[in-house]
């Protein structure tokens, strides 16, 4: 049985309530929603989540924004309207759900990275959680990753606590590997805290080669790479990149490395290059154990050239997340929905094996509807549930 996750003071955690989690990744491809039912320890049970898609239009705002200073009137236009669209999509999922509005205790709330920099002791995610709180009336944990960077850490990965929970029953070592938009991984041990830290590019650059090449967003199913050959030169500059000689905890920002390496090659040699990177990135990762299993969530699960390739070089099975029971398309959502509670509860969000925080702290803030807004399809006032 894995050591549990540390309390704060030793407080237990009180019984399971369902929480809805929302994430916009760096992908930018849409808002994940989904609810589980949990007590920030166990999860008890794993509901319904739908994906809302960004237009082209809403992406290219997101994009422009990257890396912008705060405060300015662009920025705030953006928020806002992301913000609505994650309202948009949480309408949506308690539209499906047969879950009543009433048992809800809170929304987990990640909103889009638009700069990372913990070396600056800086991270900052756009959302505003005031605005969510009111346009849903259910209570909202939002800015997750800020106290731990504030603190000394990496801000990042913050599904290892989630991670553990969802494994507890898999032979171990273990290894969840998130491929979104950047890659991370979760490995995890019977006796031991999880260890967590971002591995390398995941999809991004792959995405971003295609878009300007080609106008393509992905590459599905991997098809592209598989048509092309990788060349080992230009794949061993990418390689030669010192976040390689780092050791974990350790996390990276999207756009901390590019494919201009490949601006010479054929779209599909481009391809292939950069989805052995993201291989050799994970192949290269300094777990304390192998891994007996490792499996996959996001986008990257679905892309065949890269899943044979992680097989071949790792030599364990690499299976797509589906295979231990959940939706690798609604797992990190699902994440936020749990860390939501483990903030409602005291509970820390992060862990020095995992974003090497100095010391176990609970992240996030919590926003409150107004007292007397009446929940959406209920005619009842929301109440205050910061206690669950």
């Amino acid at each position: 049985m894995a050591v549990p996750l540390l309390r704060k003071g030793g407080r237990m955690a009180d019984g399971p309530v369902w929480a809805l989690g929302l994430m916009s990744g760096t992908s930018m491809d849409g808002v994940d929603a989904a609810l589980i039912r949990t007590d920030g320890d166990t999860v008890t049970a794993v509901g319904p989540s739908v994906m809302e898609s960004y237009d082209e239009g809403f992406r290219d705002k997101l994009r422009a924004i990257l890396g912008a200073r705060q405060g300015t009137p662009e920025i705030e236009a953006v928020e806002r309207e992301l913000t609505l669209r994650h309202a948009d999509a949480v309408r949506a999922l308690l539209a499906l759900a047969s879950i009543p509005m009433s048992e809800v205790a809170v929304i987990g709330f990640h909103g889009q990275t638009i700069a990372h920099d913990p070396a600056k002791r800086f991270t900052w995610q756009i959302g505003d959680g005031d605005l969510l709180a009111c346009e849903t009336g259910l209570p909202v944990v939002c800015d997750f990753r800020s106290a731990d960077v504030a603190a000394g850490g990496e801000g990042a990965p913050f599904a290892p606590a989630y991670h553990q929970a969802i494994m507890m029953g898999q032979a171990k070592p273990a290894v969840v590997l998130n491929l979104g938009g950047v890659g991370n991984v979760t490995w995890m041990d019977d006796d031991a805290l999880p260890i967590a830290f971002d591995t390398g590019p995941g999809n991004a650059l792959i995405d971003d080669w295609l878009m300007t090449e080609a106008g393509i967003a992905f590459d599905e199913g991997g098809k592209i790479a598989s048509a092309g050959k990788v060349v080992p030169d230009v794949l061993a500059r990418l390689l030669d990149h010192p976040y390689f000689d780092r050791l974990p905890p350790k996390s990276l920002d999207r756009n901390d490395f590019s494919a201009d390496a490949v601006s010479n090659l054929s779209l599909e040699d481009g391809a292939a290059t950069l989805a052995a990177f993201t291989v050799e990135s994970v192949a290269k990762a300094p777990y304390p154990k192998p891994p007996v299993s490792v499996f996959v969530t996001g986008g990257g699960r679905k892309n065949a050239t890269l899943m044979r390739g992680l097989s071949e070089r790792l030599g364990v099975p690499v299976l797509p997340i589906e295979e231990a029971g959940y939706d690798g398309d609604a797992l990190e959502a699902q994440a936020f929905a749990f860390l939501a509670v483990r903030h409602l509860r005291g509970l820390p969000t992060s862990f020095p094996s995992t974003t090497a925080v100095p010391a176990p702290i609970c992240g996030g803030k919590l926003c409150h509807p107004p007292q007397d807004m009446q929940r959406p399809s209920e005619g009842k006032p929301a109440k205050n549930q910061s206690a669950a």
